[in-house]
């Protein structure tokens, strides 16, 4: 029997990438993993397939560990990198900080250093507001440097800034963790391959966002220097990320990962940001639209922007999308690799309605 769908497929938003559904060719990988009996809590041919290809991607000697979510890929990612005593470095609009609802404190017992950071990006400079008081007894030992890419706020790491951060922490004896939630849409800006800007760039542990790039549920923690994580393999099931049929979870990153379906979604989406926002500013430039202001650059797959009162609750009542700071008008618009052309060009439209009135 199938299920009747209940909900309306016309219907289209800008919130977020979790909104989209899920990529046909995931679909098809997952049901291709399907039929038979397969070893189950990871020991099947599609968890070893992924070995293979993430070692393409990331370089030889990697582990990709499948997970859950990206709030199960952080806590386990971190917890296997300090120990009871450690901390970690973080922005103040890191995700692991304002969107995971404390379970890194709560479930991993690990304290956050946060630092204020104009554009959601960690530098040396910042991150030596915390990293200091080892040995001190008194103090959280900070011995994790922890940066996101793409960013919270829609921006992109260079290589060079990502390798400036890991020179001065590993130089500290701190290790690096990024949250890859969407290294995808990094990948796409930066036209780079995916180990240009973690392995190579000397990142120790990485998570690879799978979920907000097409597939159903799939992340993976791939460990990129093996010296910089131990005990995975027990604190996956201890966290709750350990999946029993593991092999579809797997599937669905070999779907992103054995072509360039992560690319071509990502870029996909980048584009449609950017068609978005160059549909703002030629309003602005021609007078059609007013009062819009860009808070951030548009580096990826999210616009942000302020608008004036009541022109967001308004424009809700058609797309949903968030606040990202209410008191200053701010809001966020994230593109997915299923936005059209005339999704965005029917919020433009919707928006110049609102504005005007």
């Amino acid at each position: 029997m199938l299920v009747t769908t209940l909900h309306d497929q016309s219907a289209r938003g800008f919130a977020s990438d979790n909104y989209s559904g899920v990529h046909p060719e995931v679909l098809e990988a997952i049901a291709a993993a399907n039929g038979g009996h397969q070893i189950a809590y990871g020991e099947d041919d599609y968890t070893a397939r992924l070995q293979e290809v993430a070692a393409h991607h990331f370089g030889e000697g990697v582990t990709a560990w499948p997970v859950f979510n990206g709030t199960g890929a952080n806590v386990v990612g971190m917890l296997s990198m300090l120990p009871r005593w450690g901390a970690v470095i973080c922005a103040k609009t890191a995700h692991i900080h304002s969107d995971e609802g404390g379970a890194p404190e709560k479930s991993g017992g690990i304290k956050l250093f946060t630092i204020a950071t104009p554009e959601g990006k960690l530098t040396p400079e910042l991150i030596e507001q915390e990293a200091w008081g080892w040995g001190d007894e008194h103090r959280a030992q900070p011995l994790v440097v922890y940066i996101t890419q793409s960013t919270e706020l829609g921006t992109v790491y260079t290589p060079d800034e990502v390798r400036a951060i890991t020179e001065y922490a590993h130089e500290r004896g701190m290790l690096v963790y990024m949250d890859g939630a969407r290294l995808s849409n990094a990948a796409a800006t930066l036209d780079l391959p995916l180990r240009a800007f973690t392995t190579d760039a000397g990142v120790d542990v990485v998570s690879f966002g799978a979920t907000k790039n097409g597939a159903l549920g799939a992340e993976a923690v791939i460990v990129l220097n093996p010296a910089a994580s131990a005990g995975l393999v027990y604190l996956r099931k201890h966290q709750m990320q350990l999946a029993s049929k593991m092999r579809f979870v797997s599937a669905q990153l070999l779907a992103l990962l054995e072509g360039d379906l992560y690319l071509r979604n990502a870029r996909h989406a980048n584009a449609m940001a950017g068609r978005l926002r160059g549909g703002i500013e030629a309003g602005l430039a021609d007078g059609t639209l007013h009062g819009v202001t860009f808070t951030q650059a548009t580096q990826a797959n999210a616009v942000f922007a302020a608008l004036p009162p009541g022109v967001a609750d308004r424009l809700r009542d058609r797309f949903r999308f968030y606040d990202w700071d209410a008191s200053k008008g701010e809001v966020r618009w994230v593109c997915s690799f299923d936005t059209t052309e005339a999704d965005v060009d029917a919020f433009l439209t919707a928006l110049r309605a609102e504005l005007a009135s």
